[in-house]
């Protein structure tokens, strides 16, 4: 895939299929934006379903939404769509050099400009009933799953979407920095397994264990020069207080807290939330 950067040769980068550059990008899990023109009036460059592809650098990567006209505040707004991972519609008046795009080019034409973020990944490393089932509400919840454990097959982990089972020194673990983790190796090497995570800036990683557990692998942690900052980024043991008892209801309880920190949520009950707000605690069962 060749990347057209702002300068170079645009022409190369119109003759590359839009639709062939979203199922690349798609497949290597890279955010990008996807431009479409969705109405024009008068003279414009671009036709009603012109695509663009644009990465986060503001590259126009392939496909064709206008020329110098429209390119750079369609730029923009991707790269600004790609920041909020929210979606925009641009409205281009072509005709207006001073409160239009720049330069007279005659027309009008409104564009979508949607931003195509992948799915962040939910690393497992463990084995035992737990992990399976955290492997399968995670594939469930839209995590792109990643199993790292020396007993990973297809059999325990169907839902996976990708198994590691050759990794005992922890060399493939490389999570990105929106992904999470969970170790559930059952005190098999979590100290280890611990250490190597600790190493990366994430938004989770938690720790399946007891308490007593959870506050040994701690302290060993702290001698090993670990400090007070870095252990707190830890979710020892990991997932919200239901009450668990069974393997599912400890995943759930794990990836509850998962969900609740990705989303940004209150962890208070729904009844409580519409109760505070002075609503009618029976809407919230419509």
């Amino acid at each position: 895939m060749t990347n057209s950067k702002p300068g170079s040769d645009g022409d190369h980068s119109r003759r590359i299929d839009a639709f062939d550059l979203i199922a690349e990008l798609r497949s290597k899990r890279q955010p990008f934006a996807v431009a479409t023109v969705i109405e024009t009036d008068g003279s414009v460059s671009a036709k009603t379903a012109s695509k663009a592809v644009i990465d986060v650098e503001g590259n126009m990567l392939g496909g064709w939404v206008g020329g110098g006209c429209a390119e750079g505040a369609v730029r923009k707004a991707a790269l600004d769509c790609l920041a909020t991972g929210r979606t925009a519609v641009l409205d281009l008046d072509l005709d207006d050099e001073v409160l239009g795009t720049g330069m007279p080019c005659g027309g009008t034409m409104r564009v979508y400009v949607e931003p195509v973020l992948p799915q962040p990944s939910l690393w497992i490393l463990g084995h035992g009933r737990i992990a399976e089932c955290l492997c399968l509400m995670g594939s469930e919840l839209g995590f792109h799953v990643v199993v790292d454990d020396p007993d990973a097959d297809r059999e325990h982990y169907p839902a996976a979407a990708q198994l590691i089972a050759d990794d005992l020194d922890y060399s493939q673990l490389t999570p990105g920095a929106a992904d999470f983790v969970v170790i559930a190796t059952q005190h098999k090497g979590d100290h280890e397994s611990l250490q190597a995570v600790l190493r990366r800036h994430l938004p989770y990683i938690g720790l399946v264990a007891s308490r007593k557990r959870s506050r040994l692998v701690l302290e060993y942690l702290r001698k090993e020069g670990f400090g007070d900052a870095e252990l707190a980024r830890v979710h020892a043991p990991a997932g919200l207080d239901l009450g668990a008892r069974s393997p599912e209801e400890i995943a759930l309880s794990v990836m509850s807290e998962i969900v609740l920190l990705r989303r940004g949520g209150s962890g208070a009950t729904m009844r409580r939330e519409a109760g505070q707000q002075g609503q009618p605690l029976e809407s919230t069962l419509a």
